[in-house]
């Protein structure tokens, strides 16, 4: 059981890893028990339901830092999974970037060629396609 040296030791951290674990207690809830292990156990079980032996356990790990151990470890676990998953996305985006400049090039390379061999076909289209643009742009800014 926790004794009352430590509970008042590490009164912040325990408020906190409290009202993380059990988001119903409240600051008033906490400051009714602020030094008395046994208080403390009376509001959290009132509040919240839980058995005294489930609050005491969940105390002794927070002092003795079990429970910080745990947290870390998780936390080290999703950081090594979103890092992997920034590796995997940047490995996609090189990927794709190099496909699409590769595509990019060659589209580039045929619509010369077809201005080059077709020049008043390619004009004309360039026309229509100036005058689609600007009917859309007048249309757009009328409203």
């Amino acid at each position: 059981m926790v004794n009352r040296q430590e509970l008042k030791g590490q009164w912040n951290e325990v408020k906190g890893r409290l009202k993380e674990h059990w988001g119903q207690l409240t600051e008033d809830d906490l400051q009714r028990a602020e030094g008395s292990a046994d208080q403390l156990v009376g509001v959290v079980q009132q509040k919240t339901g839980a058995t005294r032996s489930e609050i005491e356990s969940f105390l002794d790990n927070v002092l003795n830092g079990s429970f910080s151990d745990r947290a870390a470890e998780t936390v080290q676990q999703y950081a090594d999974a979103a890092q992997a998953v920034a590796n995997d996305a940047a490995a996609y985006a090189r990927d794709n970037y190099r496909r699409l400049a590769s595509q990019s090039g060659d589209y580039t390379a045929k619509v010369a060629e077809t201005v080059r061999s077709r020049p008043a076909e390619s004009l004309a289209i360039a026309f229509g396609l100036g005058i689609a643009a600007g009917a859309l742009f007048f249309m757009g800014n009328k409203k």
